[in-house]
């Protein structure tokens, strides 16, 4: 008899799990998903066009609080635990909640799920939500440019509208992700690789049909650059593996899951914002990186600012948006945008809370320490209006954005607004450039 199994997950890697181990495995009857950290997922079902044909009506998708409940209903026997960027007493906290009910409490690794390329693949992940990542692949794929090949990106799962549609998603330009129907989080992470023109990047559900497109990619492909989300390890067996950590919240690198898997597989290590970190905090990455991973190669980094119109922040009242990942599951109390509103002589940073609408009101009762600032949350279309609105009420002489993307295109901002962007500087060698020539004259590239 199959056993029932529940995937407890966000909408990411739990679907991958099931694509990679469970699906058309008779041993075992996946009951049910269940959701966290990403709103409005719960309520949906996993379909049966991606489910495959062991599961004629789908999977349906339950919110994680209701999991002893479900562990009973459904006479479970295995729950997976299966969304990163999670601290590791979280991580026992429902390992108990699923064995007080009967089941038992599985983790799969990386030989079960991840899936082997026919081009040569650099991966980037990070200990972190907010670490520097996303930064990180952007400098990895603008070397590679430089050296005459072409990479393509893939990208960590973000289904959350229409899964059969975004079952194998490409971006070659911003019209696509309007095509698509991108949310900010996707956008974010999209946009900063489609403006430059360097490389197509793709996401989606499925992700070995993915891979395959993305190996074929119209426009060619010599290196599959993947672009791991939050703290989660590669879907993609890699031929190099480059782990990004932040000073700035030291000893996370070894308390949270999957963040110290990531640390532990990467043949590179980058320490970022070294210039913001104390050294007592810097040293204590180190100390860790030595400890679980000595053979890392360690190269030091910055997140270097710009800013678009500097005069509109000194001496004003200014509102500060970042990213909302970063400040919500990831924990950051600053981001770039209000280090680039300290730097350059703000008189104030006005606080969005008495102002907030909504889905925005509920996000920050959910995440209090969040603090002074706004987190630009726009998984839905509710939240985009709820974040508009947000900004409208919010009485201030100009608007910080600290986002990856161009923000005044999602929302209507009606006060002057300020962009600001951040890029990967490594200080000293080694550096990502000599690491990249020799992973080149390795795979054979030209």
């Amino acid at each position: 008899m199959a056993k029932n199994v529940i995937i407890i997950g966000a909408a990411g890697r739990d679907f991958h799990n099931f694509n990679t181990f469970f699906r058309g495995n008779a041993t075992y009857n996946v009951v049910a998903f269940t959701a966290n950290q990403i709103p409005d997922i719960a309520g949906r079902k996993y379909p049966t066009e991606l489910a495959g044909e062991l599961y004629p009506a789908g999977i349906p998708i339950f919110e994680e609080k209701d999991l002893p409940e479900l562990i009973k209903k459904f006479n479970v026997d295995v729950c997976v635990f299966a969304y990163s960027d999670v601290p590791y007493p979280r991580v026992m906290n429902v390992s108990a909640i699923v064995n007080a009910a009967g089941a038992d409490f599985w983790l799969l690794g990386t030989k079960e799920t991840m899936i082997k390329s026919t081009k040569p693949v650099i991966a980037i992940g990070a200990t972190r939500t907010g670490c520097g990542k996303s930064q990180t692949s952007r400098r990895v794929i603008e070397i590679l440019v430089e050296m005459g090949l072409k990479p393509v990106a893939v990208r960590h799962p973000m289904p959350y509208g229409d899964l059969v549609k975004q079952k194998v998603q490409r971006f070659a330009s911003v019209e696509d992700l309007a095509k698509h129907e991108c949310t900010i989080e996707e956008m974010e992470e999209y946009e900063p690789h489609v403006v430059t023109k360097r490389n197509v990047i793709y996401a989606g559900v499925d992700y070995e049909a993915i891979l395959r497109e993305a190996e074929k990619d119209p426009d060619g492909c010599d290196v599959i650059i993947w672009d791991g989300g939050n703290n989660d390890f590669p879907f993609y067996t890699p031929d190099l593996t480059i782990g990004v950590l932040d000073p700035l919240r030291p000893n996370a690198e070894v308390s949270y899951y999957p963040g110290e898997v990531v640390a532990r597989i990467s043949d590179v290590i980058v320490i970022n914002k070294i210039d913001s970190a104390s050294l007592d905090d810097i040293n204590t990455v180190r100390k860790n990186i030595v400890k679980i991973n000595p053979d890392a190669v360690v190269i030091d980094g910055v997140s270097y600012l710009t800013v678009d119109k500097p005069e509109l922040i000194r001496g004003k009242k200014v509102l500060v948006v970042e990213d909302g990942p970063t400040l919500t599951h990831g924990e950051m109390k600053i981001g770039a945008g209000t280090v680039a509103a300290l730097k350059h002589g703000a008189a104030e940073l006005i606080d969005p809370r008495p102002y907030t609408v909504g889905k925005l009101s509920y996000t920050f009762e959910k995440y209090p320490e969040i603090g002074t600032l706004l987190p630009a949350m726009g998984y839905g279309d509710e939240q985009v209006k709820d974040l508009e609105k947000t900004i409208a009420n919010t009485p201030c002489d100009a608007v910080v954005i600290g986002t990856p993307i161009d923000l005044g295109r999602v929302v209507k901002i009606n006060q002057p607004t300020v962009k600001v962007g951040y890029e990967l500087q490594e200080i000293g060698s080694p550096n990502l450039t000599e690491v990249l020539k020799e992973f080149v004259k390795k795979q054979g590239l030209k």
